[in-house]
């Protein structure tokens, strides 16, 4: 073989191993760091910018996609211990003319951390809605989604900001008294009574944790790898002190009940999504909404956990996307009439 070709396919092979050597050095050695890339590279595929914006010394970070246009702005609010890019999963089956903001709620990841700042429910609405004037987003009314621990936020926003949304979507939302009690609920009290109460089955310190973590709020089993557990573990460690901290507010006397204590002054149409087998929040709070809320509709996913947003991605956007078409009709034939 001509000595010039030999050394063509030992440059093109060392040219490939590379990126290889690269990636299998990160799974095995920093898996931690594969994660963080993963979310890097998917914000970017889907066309999601991340900035910042400042309310005086305080940081609030987020992602965007498209303008706004004559379909109103979507604000989507996370759910406890995760970050804006919990949404890229729906954000793949959204028209890419849609306006989208998902933004780092209160202490997580981009977003100012800070042992003054005030992180119950409340002071998380509070907070939301400085986002919202710093970046115009209710120059008209937009419409707010979240899930979980968001979901409790956006409930009390709407209800405390009602001029500034348009419509809302509560996936699985918190903040409401529950007539059965979830498998969470029950691991909680076991675990006070046993006497280890610093143990929180949402807060993960070892890749078995997390596994048991990831079992409790999906119903579909995802098979992870035990790297990859392990790097999910090393990301969340760090931040571990702040998310008992939060917990503890949000669980506390102030916040529980928040969405329940300011469900009858939602005005805006809403949506309720919830997966029939969440063993996180109980699915029976969807009928306490649908009997305060008027106009309220509401859809129970079978076969699905607490985490609507990553199990059933593609079915949460269409359910978005038919409730904003049929709230955008409604305001139509209102001008018609």
């Amino acid at each position: 073989m001509d000595l010039d070709v030999l050394n063509m396919f030992v440059i093109a092979g060392g040219t490939l191993a590379i990126p290889i050597l690269a990636f299998v050095a990160s799974f095995l050695l920093w898996p931690s760091a594969l994660i963080k890339i993963y979310y890097w590279y998917w914000r970017r595929a889907l066309g999601m910018q991340v900035r910042y914006v400042n309310y005086d010394d305080y940081q609030f970070c987020y992602s965007y996609r498209g303008r706004p246009g004559h379909r109103p702005s979507i604000l989507m609010l996370h759910g406890f211990s995760a970050h804006k890019d919990m949404w890229l999963s729906v954000v793949k089956f959204l028209p890419k003319n849609l306006h989208l903001i998902c933004v780092d709620l209160p202490g997580h990841e981009g977003t100012t951390r800070s042992s003054l700042d005030d992180y119950s429910i409340y002071g998380q609405v509070k907070r939301i809605h400085q986002f919202v004037e710093c970046v115009n987003l209710n120059r008209k009314p937009f419409h707010l989604v979240g899930t979980s621990m968001g979901g409790n936020v956006a409930g009390v926003y709407a209800a405390q900001y009602p001029a500034d949304i348009c419509s809302l979507t509560l996936v699985c939302p918190a903040g409401l008294p529950h007539a059965t009690e979830s498998k969470f609920v029950k691991q909680l009290q076991e675990l006070k009574v046993s006497g280890v109460s610093d143990r929180i089955p949402l807060i993960p310190t070892t890749p078995e944790e997390m596994g048991d973590m990831l079992k409790l709020c999906s119903y579909v089993r995802f098979k992870v790898p035990q790297q990859i557990l392990q790097g999910l573990v090393d990301v969340r460690i760090p931040h571990n002190d702040f998310y008992r901290k939060l917990f503890l507010e949000i669980a506390g006397e102030k916040s529980r009940n928040s969405l329940y204590d300011n469900m009858s002054k939602i005005k805006a149409a809403t949506q309720v999504v919830w997966g029939k087998q969440d063993q996180v929040l109980d699915v029976s709070g969807a009928d306490i909404l649908a009997k305060s809320i008027p106009n309220c509709q509401v859809h129970i996913l079978e076969n699905c956990g607490h985490s609507v947003v990553v199990e059933r991605p593609r079915k949460t956007a269409k359910l978005l996307l038919e409730f904003l078409a049929t709230v955008q009709n409604g305001e139509n034939n209102k001008k018609l009439a």
